[in-house]
């Protein structure tokens, strides 16, 4: 029995097959973060023949004091969703499901790229980032202001005809600064222990929720740290719990401020024992990602339960014909 082509039907995404390509930076956008023609040609060329179930479009801002790097793609302005909807139509016409990431920056920006003094949660280097800048550390006025950003930017995405958004909140962004208490030493709601160091996240779930209503809503969670003092495994599973309370329809699972690689780590899907472990606690989908290079790598990941769903994305950045391979073989 092959995995990788089975449907998965518990989700409102309906995914024909487990093969997903996560969010993978281009830096193909214009300046201010609109799509180009480079942008489309990139993803129709990713996604012709539709063998890939879900396509997770790369980080876009969701304010300018978000904005991570330059020529990163943005849903910051009404007027993006128009350049946005030939996006979701090119992979959707190509036989995939798509959904966009919105992201926040936050101390892992820089006034180079932004003007804008980096903020955080608190006034703390980001270890994710080499030679990082102190931010500001945001007030609450502030925090609702980012919270309402990126309920706006869900909307957006919703208006440009993609299947879902997903919530970026690993790899040192901000939403991952809240959460590791490496960078979140915080002493009013938003900081302390686990409750207070989701605050933030589950209030932005629950105003995009609002928002958008019957609209599949992703979350990718920075579930280690892998750094002394960093997040423990206790913490990532109370938090994918509240998550999944407050909203969430499917978890990504990924590194917080190791980013998206574990150091010294070369077996396929090396943060399993994270999405092993949350899947315990949570009954929605669960997205694994991390090194992945091979069809049989990917069965055996389902095979043995450690995801439901299984993200490759280098292997997929290099050749366009992965995936399309991938499911072939199953079949031969």
């Amino acid at each position: 029995m092959a995995y990788l082509n089975q449907p998965l039907e518990n989700s409102p995404l309906n995914l024909k097959n487990r093969l997903v390509m996560p969010p993978m930076a281009t830096a193909k956008s214009e300046a201010d973060g609109s799509i180009t023609q480079d942008v489309l040609n990139y993803y129709d060329e990713k996604t012709k023949g539709g063998y890939l179930s879900l396509v997770i479009i790369e980080h876009s801002y969701v304010s300018l004091a978000g904005k991570a790097s330059n020529r990163q793609l943005s849903v910051a302005e009404d007027y993006l969703v128009d350049s946005l909807k030939k996006l979701s139509e090119i992979i959707h016409k190509n036989g995939s499901k798509t959904v966009m990431q919105i992201n926040h920056a936050g101390s892992a920006a820089s006034k180079e790229v932004t003007g804008i003094d980096p903020l955080g949660p608190s006034a703390i280097s980001n270890p994710s980032k080499e030679n990082a800048e102190i931010p500001k550390s945001l007030d609450q006025h502030e925090i609702m202001s980012i919270v309402n950003s990126f309920q706006a930017a869900a909307v957006r995405v919703k208006k440009a005809g993609f299947d879902g958004v997903e919530i970026h909140s690993a790899h040192g962004y901000l939403l991952n600064q809240f959460l590791s208490p490496l960078t979140n030493k915080r002493t009013d709601e938003y900081g302390g222990d686990i409750n207070g160091r989701i605050k933030i996240k589950v209030e932005i779930i629950r105003a995009i929720r609002d928002a958008v209503g019957d609209f599949s809503i992703l979350l990718r969670m920075g579930a280690t740290d892998y750094l002394e003092g960093g997040l423990t495994i206790e913490d990532s599973k109370k938090a994918a719990f509240a998550f999944e309370q407050a909203g969430v329809d499917i978890l990504d699972i990924s590194g917080g401020m190791c980013r998206y690689t574990i150091p010294g780590a070369n077996e396929p899907g090396y943060f399993s024992p994270f999405s092993m472990a949350i899947k315990e606690v949570v009954s929605i989908p669960v997205i694994l990602t991390g090194g992945i290079t091979k069809a049989d790598e990917a069965e055996a990941i389902l095979r043995d339960k450690k995801a439901d769903l299984v993200g490759v994305g280098r292997a997929i950045y290099k050749d366009s014909d992965w995936a399309k391979n991938a499911m072939q073989s199953l079949t031969d």
